[in-house]
């Protein structure tokens, strides 16, 4: 009775000693890819902030006004070309 014992035991601490062994090493695998994906993070908010910027240069109305004039030919209408309609 008493080497059964002694032999459950001895199974038992074997495995939890290879348990621990598994979790520090998965362990090490989920941290080396937190560690990748905060970079794959960081890079993109470099680069969502590199698009808001040319969001905003392509957006301001300056620009605007300059494409219409220059490649649609646009240009604001003259005061006899303006006719008001009233119901």
């Amino acid at each position: 009775m008493t080497r059964f014992l002694v032999a459950i035991v001895l199974l038992a601490t074997v495995a939890t000693g290879i348990a621990v062994v598994y979790e520090r090493y998965r362990h090490r695998q989920l941290f080396v890819e937190l560690t990748r994906l905060e970079r794959q993070r960081d890079e993109l908010n470099i680069e969502f902030g590199r698009l808001q910027l040319e969001q905003a240069t392509w957006a301001q109305a300056n620009r605007i006004d300059q494409v219409a004039r220059e490649r649609l030919g646009m240009k604001f209408p003259e005061a006899d070309d303006i006719v008001v309609v009233r119901q």
